[in-house]
């Protein structure tokens, strides 16, 4: 061959090639497989429950006015009759909420969807019922108001299993709906008469649910004072909303969270009261890199009522990590490929494009071992599986590769480490980038002193000529 080292530069640039379609394809197999995991959890909202928001409990009225207006003059003079509908709605002075949920794993084939259920109490007093009186805004005109009623707004009302209801003290019945156009979905109780012909009393009303849902739980602070203490068994939550809870305790056996918001800071009573909006979550998945930059707030989601959550999360998303295991796939099959192409230059030991094939393939199937492994065993055993599988594999391979067991078990050693730092990555997110800048730096360090006696003219002109020239120039006497 005229030109034998442009040759085989050029060869491992197609093996290279080949490797990052490999990849590619694996990518888009973690993609797949995350978008079935999100169509599993979807699955399991249509058929179960979602993501729980409560809101409430609120009192409110519907209230109608009519008045005459004379219209016209002379003999067209005419009596007209006007009339506009409103909702006197009311807002706790002070809502104290207290829930224990347990976790509910639900399954749709391999996928785990998180879900709860459990029970909460909620307590709201109001100074009085000075709210629901209707006030005249037309001299002379007639007022028609229906029941007074006190409504409870669940997002999902299939997570409702049961419910209780006590007005100052006393059960009362429990209707389904709320009455309330904005937010219908929920439960309500009415309001005696008698009990609405004392506006100044003070009110008070508790409200016990047996809810579940999946995902997340949250609730809107629609109180001058909200506190809310909540404990479950789940030990990996991640608090959501506007607001993060004032004390938090979380361990393996759970987690207990209390929050505790007033109304200066808080807008949600005054919005709810105008009709605000209660927003669905937005999905809380792991932010990775080159995915696209946070969108800007949009008018609507200005409009949505604050909410203070918690959400039931996995730390270890199989998915996520296998995905960002991927991101630095080509870059350690480049180290691997330089330690090689080292040892052909110090030991004098030609390797074939095709073995550079052989050991680039292993090193690209390490990921989607870990893939499929994942989904039956924990991320950890999977990636010990995975990765061992396949330093034993490289070493052996080596071995024969290389001509030596030395050799061998030293290319499969660096394997290992290369993995070891794979792992270390995956579980230091936040000091990914620095751990790697230090490797590549250690790397190249190691390449600089192992080839410093390297004489690069005579090994290229040697490899042109097919001849077997020494590569590396004895040490001058008295150095290193």
């Amino acid at each position: 061959m005229r030109f034998p080292l442009l040759s085989k530069v050029l060869a491992i640039g197609l093996v290279m090639l080949l490797l990052a379609i490999v990849l590619m394809r694996i990518g888009g197999l973690v993609d797949e497989r995350r978008l079935r995991q999100a169509q599993a959890a979807s699955s399991v909202e249509q058929s179960l429950a979602g993501a729980q928001t409560l809101l409430g409990p609120l009192l409110h009225r519907a209230c109608t006015e009519e008045w005459d207006t004379v219209v016209g003059e002379g003999k067209d003079i005419r009596k007209t009759t006007d009339k506009r509908e409103f909702m006197l709605t009311s807002a706790p002075l002070s809502l104290q909420v207290s829930g224990e949920l347990r976790a509910e794993p639900r399954y749709r084939g391999l996928f785990k969807v998180n879900g709860f259920a459990g029970s909460s109490v909620l307590d709201a007093r109001w100074p009085s019922l000075a709210a629901l009186q209707p006030q005249r805004e037309h001299p002379g005109s007639r007022l028609a108001c229906g029941p007074a009623r006190l409504m409870l707004s669940v997002s999902d009302v299939r997570g409702l299993r049961a419910a209780q209801v006590q007005l100052d003290g006393e059960a009362v019945p429990v209707l389904a709906g709320t009455e309330h156009g904005r937010y219908p979905r929920g439960l309500h109780a009415d309001l005696s008469d008698a009990r609405l012909a004392q506006p100044d009393r003070p009110f008070a009303a508790r409200v016990t649910l047996d809810l579940l849902g999946t995902g997340r739980l949250a609730l809107v602070p629609a109180a001058g004072e909200t506190a809310w203490a909540l404990r479950s068994d789940w030990p990996h939550p991640s608090f959501v909303g506007r607001f993060l809870p004032a004390t938090r305790e979380v361990g393996a056996a759970g987690f207990s969270a209390r929050w505790a918001v007033s109304a200066l800071a808080s807008s949600a009573a005054a919005d709810a009261l105008r009709n605000g909006e209660v927003c669905n979550p937005p999905q809380l998945v792991a932010y990775e890199e080159g995915d696209a930059p946070m969108p800007a707030p949009s008018a609507r989601e200005n409009t949505c009522l604050d909410t203070l959550g918690v959400a039931f999360i996995d730390p270890v998303n199989p998915y996520v990590l296998t995905d960002r295991a991927t991101k630095y796939a080509l870059l350690f099959i480049v180290l691997t490929f330089g330690c090689v192409a080292l040892t052909e230059v110090l030991a004098r030991r030609r390797v074939h494009p095709l073995q550079y094939t052989l050991v680039g393939l292993a090193l690209a199937l390490f990921y989607l071992l870990l893939l499929s492994l994942s989904e039956h065993i924990a991320f950890g055993a999977a990636y010990a599986a995975a990765s061992g599988a396949c330093v034993a594999l490289l070493g052996f391979y080596a071995r024969h590769m290389l001509g030596r067991w030395r050799a061998g078990l030293a290319f499969g050693a660096g394997i290992a480490l290369l993995y070891g730092a794979l792992w270390v990555l995956l579980q230091m997110e936040q000091t990914a980038l620095v751990i790697g800048s230090l490797l590549l730096f250690g790397v190249l360090a190691a390449v600089m002193v192992l080839t410093r006696r390297v004489d690069w003219y005579a090994l290229f002109d040697g490899l042109r000529r097919g001849a077997a020239v020494p590569a590396v120039t004895p040490p001058a006497s008295g150095r290193p």
